[in-house]
C-alpha cells in the first residue's frame, strides 16, 4: 500500500510542537517525535513547520548538514505532496541527494548537531560493523571483544545514538546507576563544598581580597587543566597500549563519549570518578603552597570551580540551544566529535587549542575567515 498524498492546506496546518511536518521537494515528513530528541531545541525545527527545508538543510553558512541528517528523515517519510502543488526551496536550491550519493558525499564539514542524535539501527550497526551491541551492556563487550587498537578507535569515534535518547546499559548490574549523573548533580554537589573550602581558606589569610585573587589563580589554572586532560588523558589514543586493559579504560574514561555522545546521563563526569581524578590535585595544590594550607586551598577551590564551569558547558553545549558566543562553541565541539578527534581540545574555550597549535579550522570559523 502506498503513502498517501497530503495538501498544501493540512500540510500548513502542522506547524506545532503538537504535529510538526516538513518537506523536501514532494516528500512529507513527519517529526513531531523528534522535537525533543533536537539537541538545539525543537524550537527550530518548528519554525519550519509546515514548510520546505531543502533550503536550511543544504545551508553550509547557517546550518549545514552531512549525510545522516538526510537519512534520519526516512524513518519519518509519511506521505506525498500532489503533483504541481510542490512549493519552491528558497533559493532555488534542488532537493538534496539521496544519503550516500556524491552530493552528500562531499559536505567535508560536519557541522549539523542532528547529526548527533540519528537513531542507530542496533541490529544493522552490529551486524555490519561486528563492535558493539547497544542493546546488551557495553562494558564486557569491550573487555571481551578482542579489539585491536586501530579497530577500536575507529569505531568508538564514530558516534551513535540509542534510540529514544535514552542510556544504552554500560554494566547491566548494581554498578549502572552509578554511571549515570544528571547536569544538575554537578553544582548541588560540588558547589558547596567550593563555599566550604573558600570559608575555611578566609580563615587563614589576610583578606577576602587575597582570597578571591587565589580563587581566581586556581580557576585560570583549570583552563589549562582541562586542555591537558583532555588531549593527554582523555585523548591518548595513538599512544595508549593496545590491549584490552587500556581500551576498556580508555571506553569508560571518554570513548564512551564519543561513542554516544548524545547520552544525557553520560555526559557530566559521575561524582566516584571525579573524586578519584581531583584527588591528586588537591595533594599536589598543598605540596606546591606547602609553607600555607589557606592558599593552597583557595587556589584549589578555584580550579574546582572551573571544572563545574566545564562540566555544565560542556553538557549544554549538547543538549541546549544557546546565545551567540556559544553557538559557535557548539559548532567548534561538534566539529571536534565529527571532523577531527585530535583537535579542538579545549570545552570553554578556544585559548589553549590556538597557543598549542591544535585549534580546529573549519567552514565558516573565525581562523578560517582570517586566513
Amino acid at each position: 500500500m502506498g503513502l498517501p498524498t497530503i495538501s498544501l492546506a493540512e500540510l500548513e496546518q502542522h506547524n506545532s510542537s503538537k504535529s510538526c511536518y516538513v518537506t523536501i521537494g514532494s516528500k512529507v515528513y513527519d517529526v513531531t517525535s523528534f522535537l525533543s530528541d533536537h539537541p538545539g531545541g525543537e524550537d527550530l525545527i518548528i519554525e519550519w513547520g509546515g514548510k520546505d527545508i531543502t533550503a536550511i538543510l543544504a545551508d553550509e553558512i547557517s546550518h549545514a548538514h552531512s549525510e545522516p541528517a538526510y537519512e534520519i528523515l526516512d524513518d519519518y517519510h509519511i506521505g506525498f505532496l500532489p503533483q504541481g502543488h510542490i512549493p519552491a526551496p528558497v533559493g532555488g536550491l534542488m532537493p538534496p541527494s539521496p544519503p550516500g550519493s556524491p552530493a552528500n558525499m562531499s559536505l567535508k564539514e560536519v557541522e549539523c548537531e542532528e547529526d548527533l542524535s540519528v537513531p542507530t539501527d542496533i541490529v544493522a550497526d552490529y551486524k555490519v560493523h561486528k563492535f558493539l551491541d547497544l542493546n546488551k551492556p557495553l562494558f564486557l563487550q569491550v573487555w571481551n571483544g578482542g579489539f585491536s587498537k586501530e579497530f577500536y578507535l575507529e569505531q568508538v569515534h564514530k558516534p551513535r545514538h540509542y534510540k529514544g535518547g535514552e542510556s544504552a546499559p554500560l554494566f547491566g548490574n548494581f554498578l549502572e546507576p552509578l554511571s549515570k549523573t544528571p547536569w544538575w548533580v554537578v553544582p548541588i554537589l560540588w558547589l558547596p563544598c567550593v563555599a566550604y573550602g573558600l570559608y575555611r581558606a578566609n580563615e587563614g589569610l589576610s583578606s577576602p581580597a587575597v582570597t578571591a585573587s587565589l580563587w581566581g589563580c586556581g580557576l585560570a589554572i583549570w583552563t589549562l587543566l582541562e586542555y591537558a586532560l583532555h588531549r593527554c588523558l582523555f585523548h591518548v589514543d595513538e599512544k595508549m597500549p593496545d590491549n584490552r586493559v587500556f581500551i576498556t579504560l580508555h571506553f569508560l574514561l571518554h570513548g564512551i563519549h564519543h561513542y554516544l555522545p548524545m547520552d544525557r546521563l553520560r555526559l557530566v563526569m559521575p561524582p566516584a570518578l571525579f573524586t578519584i581524578l581531583a584527588t591528586p590535585f588537591w595533594k599536589l595544590a598543598h605540596v606546591i603552597f606547602w609553607t600555607n594550607w589557606y592558599m593552597g586551598t583557595a587556589v584549589y577551590c578555584g580550579g574546582i570551580t572551573g571544572y563545574i564551569c566545564y562540566d555544565l558547558t560542556h553538557y549544554f553545549l549538547h543538549h541546549k540551544n544557546l546565545p551567540s558566543y556559544y553557538k559557535e562553541l557548539k559548532k567548534y565541539h561538534l566539529q571536534h566529535h565529527f571532523a577531527d578527534f585530535q583537535s579542538g581540545f579545549g570545552v570553554t574555550s578556544k585559548f589553549w587549542d590556538k597557543i598549542f597549535g591544535t585549534e580546529l579550522i573549519y567552514a565558516g570559523s573565525a581562523a578560517k575567515k582570517i586566513n
